[in-house]
């Protein structure tokens, strides 16, 4: 049987070339099991043998996690030790389809996060933000773009960079996406985003494939360097909280936070949990609900009728 190094290997290629995984979730993963696969050849008799692992072997490999510190002093946050968890599960999963004997995944329970806000903008913030690109220079008006479709379409930031100028067709106002765990989903373009959107095409001379270029750095060759040009996620999130601070909002809003708000401001106009549930890729409609309960308005209409007109004294 191979050592337990061995079948991370392999389960990582098994991700890479039979589930067709995202890249980041393979450097994820390997990372987290790396770090399991450290931690177990020190604590364990037998390093290299799965079937070594056990529920005590869990147990201790949770409190290894909640004692971490880097170099730094910084710790793990109660998600990312869950992330070390659910890696391990689905390697487990993994041994099982193979036959190989080790703890069934199902033994491997989750730890209860710290519950996070759901961070999103109301229309005035919004407005702010989006006004802040100086639409005098190349980067302003690519940042006017980007930021217009973003709440247009609630595009993933990785879904973003990735688009290319044939995607786009201004006419139909939709963009097919290829987006997380593979799943396709059309997305659909405002009228305002189609303006700046076209406004930023018009205004570039180049013809580079990437729909969002960088400004900044070398400058590559037109017929070579492509994808040298395309602007990188990490990029997307610098100009988003640049923006956030020269509006001097209160919400320290993210590319992310920007697909909260086109969520939220669909389902508090009415829109069906379903339809946006497809418009967000979701896969699962669980995942799409926790917009629900901060954009009720009927809720809100029932506390405002029942609850606000009582004083404390009546």
């Amino acid at each position: 049987m191979s050592s337990l190094s061995e079948l991370i290997t392999e389960f990582l290629e098994h991700l890479q070339i039979e589930r067709n995984v995202s890249p980041l979730t393979i450097r994820n993963y390997q990372h987290y099991l790396l770090r399991f696969n450290k931690w177990f050849s020190e604590a364990s008799s037998t390093p290299s043998d799965p079937t070594a692992i056990t529920n005590d072997t869990i147990r201790r490999f949770r409190i290894f996690l909640s004692r971490y510190a880097d170099a730094h002093q910084m710790t793990l946050k109660r998600v990312t030790q869950n992330y070390h968890l659910i890696a391990l599960r689905a390697f487990l999963r993994y041994l099982a389809k193979r036959d190989i004997k080790a703890l069934s995944p199902e033994k491997i329970d989750l730890a209860k996060a710290e519950s996070r806000s759901l961070k999103f903008l109301n229309h005035e913030q919004l407005m702010r933000l989006v006004n802040q690109p100086d639409m005098s220079t190349p980067q302003g008006e690519r940042d006017k773009a980007i930021l217009e479709l973003l709440f247009s379409t609630g595009l993933r930031v990785s879904e973003l960079t990735k688009l290319n100028r044939e995607h786009l067709d201004l006419k139909s106002r939709e963009i097919g996406i290829i987006g997380k765990g593979g799943r396709p989903r059309v997305v659909f373009i405002s009228d305002e985003a189609a303006k700046w959107l076209e406004h930023y095409l018009h205004a570039r001379s180049e013809t580079y494939k990437p729909l969002f270029i960088r400004y900044s750095g070398k400058k590559a060759d037109p017929n070579k360097g492509d994808e040298a040009m395309r602007l990188t996620a990490r990029s997307v999130q610098r100009l988003v909280e640049k923006y956030v601070k020269k509006a001097h909002l209160s919400v320290k809003i993210t590319p992310h936070g920007l697909r909260h708000t086109f969520a939220t401001d669909l389902l508090s106009s009415g829109a069906d949990l379903r339809a946006i549930q497809e418009m967000l890729g979701h896969k699962n409609i669980s995942t799409t609900q926790i917009y629900t309960h901060v954009t009720n308005p009927q809720l809100k209409a029932i506390h405002q009728k029942f609850h606000d007109k009582k004083s404390p004294e009546s």
